[in-house]
């Protein structure tokens, strides 16, 4: 709910509150709003303080949330509350060890996980979607890539199919089928034309009579039929690659997906031994993606692009958190405008468009904006400026022979006022183009820049260290400073022909301390401020000078060896000579004198 210039009283807000989070008494949690019940009553002994709002599970293992209300003052600063939120999240964390802390004042909520900041947004929602912040599953990536695995080696050794876009498209395309209900299982032990009509023919039935979507339909349909295979009559061949197909389609359609891109996840396979694709692209690991949503505090109600949106990653993750903020796929009409109105990409590679198109079927969207253009174009320009764009989630080919900066600026030129842009970029891009892009600042701002671990880009074969820059569009950035930091782990392994994974769940414990430090803009000892007038990334600090005594003694004795005319090589033969024969050393001025 928003309100306009005049004070609305905590009364009101709390009430209204209580209704959006559904804080009710159940069987299985206190729950309510007010101000009269304390802490003592709910269960925390001697604690007296009375909080507006509470959901306290029965089972202490379960998320708990604790709600703060201000009233609504105009042009107030929600901020100057936190510490009585952080106060009473302290006061629940005695008892649960997962708490959610909200603090509210009808016009925008500050969210808080255990004692990290999570996000703002302008409104509640239902107390579900908050305890799912703590609850969300993850899915076993290992086993989806071992499928992933299993489907290249077959497509490529079995069926011949030496482009490995090619199997990518042939893969999804089958995934689309499936999601869209084809029977797979059914076509077991059946030919493989006929695979491939049952393929076709769902995705044709699949869409609607919209223009945009029957675009899409023709250029997947297109790349579908430029595949050529050298052998389809291996049967075991047919039936293994449909059981894989299976295996995966199964994953997505659990509630543990979050998100996730699948071509991403195929590109990596697919890919392995190949690096970087050759239009330039460097396709975004989903912890990253998700990172960047969060840090551009993107939120439902934004209108986010894509300029070269690949494989369509970022689109993915926006329209899975998108949804789940608004409840889940069960608020049927606020997932059609999330998916009809709020979701824009350009792809300039026809393949990967298709690729696109594809992801976004398999995640149940045939609506999502996508438009194969070429982000440097005018025509790009006059299409991004016409969809109202607020926030942007981006990836660029990294080159400058695929007009990287170009394409930057006319983003950032056709945005709408005040849109946060979120560009993945090689760490030293822009101060390599420093010339340019101080041209740019006179129009447009860089708020921050967040450093990236060197090991993210790690397995692909020229790829840079990167930072995430980002802008806020029309503003100009006159003398304010830069805040940077450095992420410089995320904790991920690389397992063996299965790619990175987070094998000891260390990522999102370290996510939410980032998305902490850098909504506070401190807290982390890599903290600095950059004047954009002596820089434009991030700088490393030098390693402190440190020298030990062992060291310090290496250096008297090499000035003793060099004061004295010995040679270093000859005085540690000598040693040698000594420790194995029993040698006596004497040193003088002269020469190195040995008694035996």
């Amino acid at each position: 709910m928003m309100y306009g210039a005049l004070r609305i009283s905590e009364d009101v807000i709390r009430q209204n509150a209580g209704a959006l989070l559904k804080f009710q008494d159940s069987k299985y949690a206190k729950s309510g709003v007010e101000q009269i019940t304390t802490f003592n009553e709910l269960g925390f002994s001697g604690v007296n303080k009375k909080p507006d709002g509470w959901y306290f599970p029965h089972d202490i293992n379960e998320v708990a949330i604790i709600l703060e209300i201000k009233a609504y003052e105009p042009n107030s600063n929600l901020d100057q509350n936190l510490p009585q939120l952080q106060e009473y999240i302290n006061i629940t964390r005695s008892k649960y060890n997962q708490v959610i802390g909200i603090l509210y004042n009808g016009n925008e909520a500050i969210i808080y996980k255990n004692d990290k900041f999570y996000r703002e947004d302008s409104e509640l929602f239902s107390k579900d979607y908050y305890l799912k912040l703590f609850t969300q599953s993850s899915i076993d990536k290992p086993k989806i890539y071992s499928c992933t695995k299993s489907i290249n080696d077959n497509l490529h050794i079995n069926f011949g199919i030496n482009n490995l876009k090619h199997r990518m498209i042939f893969t999804a395309c089958a995934l689309v089928a499936d999601r869209k209900g084809a029977n797979l299982a059914g076509l077991k032990g059946r030919d493989f034309a006929t695979l491939q009509s049952e393929i076709i023919k769902t995705l044709e039935s699949s869409y609607s009579e919209q223009k945009a979507l029957n675009l899409k339909l023709d250029i997947i349909k297109e790349q579908f039929n430029l595949i050529s295979f050298n052998y389809t009559k291996n049967q075991k061949a047919i039936d293994g690659f449909i059981d894989d197909v299976i295996a995966i389609s199964g994953y997505i359609k659990t509630d543990a997906w979050n998100g996730e891109d699948v071509m991403g996840i195929f590109f990596n396979e697919f890919t392995r031994y190949k690096g970087k694709s050759e239009a330039g692209q460097v396709f975004t690991p989903d912890h990253i993606t998700s990172l960047m949503y969060r840090i551009a505090n993107v939120s439902y109600k934004d209108k986010i692009l894509d300029a070269c949106c690949g494989s369509g990653a970022f689109l993915v993750k926006a329209m899975n958190n998108m949804i789940n903020e608004v409840g889940g796929n069960f608020n049927e009409s606020a997932v059609k405008i999330i998916q009809n109105d709020r979701l824009f990409g350009i792809e300039f590679d026809k393949e990967l468009f298709a690729l696109a198109c594809a992801n976004m079927l398999i995640h149940k969207d045939g609506k999502t904006n996508l438009t194969h253009d070429d982000a440097r174009s005018e025509a790009a320009c006059e299409w991004i400026k016409s969809k109202n764009i607020t926030k942007v989630l981006m990836n660029p080919p990294y080159e400058n022979k695929f007009g990287c900066l170009k394409i930057v600026k006319n983003v950032l030129d056709n945005v709408e006022d005040g849109a946060i842009c979120a560009f993945l970029l090689p760490s030293n891009k822009l101060e390599v183009g420093k010339k340019q892009v101080s041209k740019w600042l006179k129009k447009h701002s860089l708020l921050k820049i967040i450093k990236l671990p060197k090991e993210i880009f790690a397995r692909m074969k020229g790829a840079n260290e990167t930072s995430i820059f980002i802008f806020k569009a029309h503003e100009p950035q006159g003398n304010k400073e830069i805040f940077g930091c450095y992420i410089k782990e995320d904790g991920l392994e690389t397992v063996k022909n299965q790619g990175c994974h987070d094998l000891k769940g260390k990522w999102q414990e370290l996510e939410d301390y980032w998305v902490d430090v850098i909504y506070k803009q401190s807290g982390d000892e890599s903290c600095q401020w950059i004047k954009p007038s002596e820089s434009l990334q991030y700088k490393v600090p030098e390693p402190k000078f440190e020298i030990t005594e062992q060291d310090l003694k290496k250096v008297v004795l090499d000035y003793m060896l060099f004061e004295n005319g010995i040679d270093k090589k000859e005085f540690e033969k000598t040693i040698l000579d000594s420790v194995l024969y029993g040698s006596e050393i004497n040193l003088d001025d002269d020469e190195i004198k040995i008694k035996v």
